[in-house]
């Protein structure tokens, strides 16, 4: 094989490892897909996802002593600001569990443009680790005391679909969004939420996962660390 072929496909090689490896796989060791002990449902074992443009497996751990990783196994935060929200943060916004936003994550895996799953938290709690699929929109993105109109405007329109004529909001083309931050202590994704509400955003496109990060990582599911995301502190 020619020196320049072979080290073409060493190279292809180590960056599908790598990319393999990115991803924060809940598995530790060589397992089969076809035929995993721990499963998301019955009838799903995992799921096929993209996150920053590479593949990701969101599946759930494999190992029976795996336990939940830190900062998500404290229990007792300060309130405030770490009050628990309610069920229903606002009306006519859903409120949805794990497999409601799996289903969405599918719907944008497959290409819908209507979908866009958000993670609320700022970048500091983004570079631990979030949902594959998610983009990060921080709280402080849409908050008046944090973000120009200029900015807002700009997200609104190029993000989430709004448009605007004559100083008028028109939101009948936006995305379905479903947001989420840390957990049911997390003010994040309310805050998000109360804010798109404010501005005029239909409730009915606005759906919330509630148990967050905590959630998940209770149930063991994938984190992907974006690559573009700062260290933690």
């Amino acid at each position: 094989m020619h020196r320049s072929l072979f080290l073409a496909v060493i190279a292809a090689t180590l960056q599908a490892i790598a990319v393999a490896l990115w991803a924060a796989e809940p598995s530790d060791g060589v397992f089969d897909l076809d035929h995993l002990d721990v499963k998301i449902t019955e009838s799903l074992p995992y799921l096929e996802l993209s996150h920053e443009g590479h593949r990701v497996l969101l599946m759930r751990h494999q190992d029976p002593d795996h336990v939940i990783e830190p900062p998500y196994q404290t229990t007792s935060r300060p309130c405030p600001p770490y009050c628990v929200q309610p069920m229903q943060v606002a009306p006519g916004v859903e409120t949805i569990g794990e497999l409601e936003l799996i289903e969405y994550l599918r719907r944008v895996a497959a290409g819908d443009p209507s979908v866009l799953v958000i993670d609320s938290r700022t970048h500091d709690w983004v570079a631990r680790g979030t949902i594959p699929g998610a983009v990060n929109i921080p709280y402080t993105k849409l908050a008046p005391d944090a973000a120009t109109p200029e900015q807002i405007a700009a997200l609104l329109q190029l993000e989430l679909g709004a448009a605007r004529a004559d100083g008028l909001w028109d939101f009948e083309n936006v995305k379905t969004l479903v947001l989420f931050c840390n957990g049911a202590w997390c003010g994040q994704s309310p805050t998000n939420i109360k804010a798109l509400l404010n501005l005029g955003y239909p409730a009915h496109r606005i759906k919330w996962y509630r148990g967050g990060m905590q959630a998940w990582e209770e149930l063991g599911l994938t984190t992907v660390v974006p690559r573009s995301a700062p260290a933690p502190d």
